[in-house]
């Protein structure tokens, strides 16, 4: 009897392993030159915020707005990424995915631009 339910313990284990493995995708998996395109725009993105955290800490209501922007494309990102292994078209959604990472770095770009036009701004304000 207990040999019959160690049995039954694993082949649970094992199952649950492998369900949990082939809902496991990355891009790269569908398409390795868009998980290439993914891993660039993602380092981009963090050196970015990590930018965007330093030079916009003297305009904390600015801020905010932005990281909500940002937010916003990390959920949609999280969601494709969710649906991607029961997607019917994966390389659709992975293109998707890798759309999502670009526009997050544009928006990072814009919104550093907008940060150094602020506090040039207010330099040359205090200046005078």
């Amino acid at each position: 009897m207990s040999i019959a339910a160690m049995f039954i313990i694993s082949l649970g284990i094992y199952f649950t392993y492998n369900y949990k493995q082939a809902n496991n995708i990355d891009v790269a998996d569908i398409n390795p030159e868009f998980g290439q395109q993914e891993v660039s725009f993602t380092s981009q993105i963090e050196e970015k915020r990590d930018s965007l955290d330093f030079y916009a800490a003297a305009n904390p209501d600015l801020h905010k707005r932005f990281t909500e922007d940002l937010k916003n494309l990390d959920a949609e990102y999280e969601r494709l990424k969710e649906q991607l292994p029961q997607s019917p078209n994966q390389l659709f959604t992975v293109k998707a995915m890798v759309k999502n990472r670009e526009m997050q770095l544009q928006v990072l770009k814009q919104q550093l631009m907008i940060i150094n036009q602020v506090n040039q701004y207010k330099k040359e304000e205090s200046s005078i």
